[in-house]
């Protein structure tokens, strides 16, 4: 391992290599920290979000199924309602001489209470659904925030030691001190 970091630290010092050096700089190197961690993170966290995916989606199409459930009830009244309407429509043949316009507005009102009683089962439908992708998908998002969160602080305490701790700390002392005399 020491001689492919003194290769790394010889570069630095060949006339053909330019300004190419080993980074030791820890700050400096975080953009390559974090792209290792998203990288363990994607890798790893794949299947758990895949079973999460799945979970709620299974739970949508659970969803869906009741709707479709309550649609075909609400098609069974309609077509009760329509059967209805038929025997209404007789009747009023039979009584058109004494009650026509009567008997309209029952097939009106019949008619617009059946539609409004759809709509109203399709739109809860459509709700229910809407409401289950955000549920879903918030949930989602809530755990794999949890869990990018615990792999970077376990990679960070794995990482850190005491005494870099320690110099963390310092420079970032050292930093708030000269940002509060350049403030005043």
């Amino acid at each position: 391992m020491k001689n492919v970091t003194d290769s790394f630290v010889s570069l630095g010092h060949w006339p053909s290599a330019g300004s190419f050096g080993f980074n030791t700089d820890i700050f400096a190197t975080n953009p390559i920290n974090l792209s290792v961690v998203l990288g363990v993170l994607i890798f790893f966290g794949k299947g758990v979000l895949s079973d999460l995916l799945d979970n709620r989606k299974q739970k949508i199409l659970n969803t869906i199924r009741n709707s479709e459930e309550l649609r075909r009830g609400a098609v069974e009244q309609l077509e009760k309602a329509q059967a209805r309407l038929r025997k209404v429509e007789m009747e009023a043949d039979q009584f058109r001489v004494n009650g026509y316009s009567e008997i309209e507005r029952e097939k009106l009102n019949l008619i617009n209470s059946t539609y409004k009683i759809l709509e109203q089962l399709e739109n809860y439908k459509n709700e229910t659904i809407l409401f289950e992708q955000e549920r879903a998908i918030n949930q989602v998002r809530q755990r794999v925030f949890q869990q990018a969160l615990q792999v970077a602080l376990g990679t960070l305490n794995s990482c850190l030691n005491n005494e870099l701790h320690l110099r963390t700390i310092s420079a970032n002392i050292a930093m708030f001190g000269v940002m509060k005399e350049l403030t005043d």
